[in-house]
């Protein structure tokens, strides 16, 4: 019997001292079924700590765990489409290095997929994360709704099983602004979410910084919708407007009140919010021309420096 083979994708990025754990997680788990095998991609996503030499042991070990080493950090999406590129499994299932994702239920997760869903997802009650990022969470859901078409009651998490084709479709992005939930909604709808508890980290915290979390938002803001730039016409044409009313009423009072003294105050409040106005729409346009000048210049996603137990093939 042909066994169905399972890929596992885990970006790395100061992990030493929990990818081992989550690597043995594993392969108890997958062990548990006789149809199934095994493949751990673990991409090292420039990580400044010796991840890249436990990655080696455990690769030199056992030849199922398959190990990618990037130049530079390029990000957790970057490395998670990296291992997509890379990844043979009739099922692909993404998950962090750092012991959170609950591999006990995997196969909740694998049995959407074995009914023929493109997708499942992890649905966590409670979600264990700093209060300033659960604020963003929201603010990044709500606007995910407007500018992806995002349906409301789905929330992209870190435990994810896709179908093979869904995950080689989302690796041919070659933009240096992956995102990989407008790249997720792009190709399909069909997500299933499965209900399961989220655990504890197990060393160490979260590497995502609000810089880091900023720059990411970006990504979905401004790499898969022209609406931002849509919503920046309506909200000039609308100043527009307000200002021509308001010029219409100050010459009628004028005209009507002679007496009356135009204020300094009310033209300078007009100044400032029409000048910040229009620089707030240049940065966003600027913004939108400044990745098309990195795209056209073939500025690279990534760059693989070294690969263990990667078929020349498909190097």
């Amino acid at each position: 019997m042909k066994l169905k083979l399972i890929s596992f994708i885990i970006p790395c990025y100061n992990s030493e001292k929990t990818v081992g754990s989550v690597i043995d997680g594993i392969r108890e788990k997958v062990g548990e079924r006789n149809e199934y095998d095994y493949e751990i991609i673990a991409i090292n996503d420039g990580s400044p700590d010796g991840v890249i030499n436990v990655l080696e042991d455990i690769a030199a070990s056992d030849t199922k765990v398959k190990v990618i080493d990037l130049a530079k950090n390029s990000g957790k999406h970057t490395a998670v489409l990296v291992g997509y590129k890379f990844a043979e499994g009739e099922f692909v299932v993404s998950l962090d290095d750092d012991g959170q994702c609950p591999i006990e239920n995997l196969w909740d997760l694998i049995a959407p997929l074995e009914e023929g869903h493109d997708m499942a997802m992890a649905k966590y009650e409670c979600k264990k994360e700093a209060s300033y990022k659960k604020f963003g969470s929201v603010v990044n859901h709500r606007v995910s709704q407007i500018l992806l078409d995002k349906p409301g009651e789905l929330r992209f998490t870190n435990f994810i099983a896709r179908q093979k084709y869904i995950c080689k479709a989302m690796s041919e992005y070659n933009n240096i602004f992956p995102y990989l939930e407008g790249l997720s909604l792009r190709i399909t709808r069909d997500i299933v979410l499965v209900p399961m508890q989220e655990k504890p980290r197990l060393h160490g915290k979260s590497n995502y910084t609000f810089r880091k979390s900023f720059a990411l938002w970006m990504n979905g803001f401004t790499a898969f919708s022209v609406k931002p730039l849509r919503i920046a016409s309506i909200i000039g044409s609308m100043v527009a407007v307000l200002g021509f009313i308001y010029g219409v009423i100050t010459i009628i009072r004028k005209l009507i009140h002679p007496h009356i003294f135009i204020g300094y105050s009310s033209i300078l409040v007009s100044i400032l919010f029409c000048s910040g106005m229009i620089m707030l729409m240049l940065g966003l346009a600027g913004e939108y021309i400044g990745r098309i000048y990195l795209a056209v210049n073939q500025y690279p996603q990534y760059v693989i420096k070294k690969a263990i137990n990667i078929n020349s093939d498909h190097q």
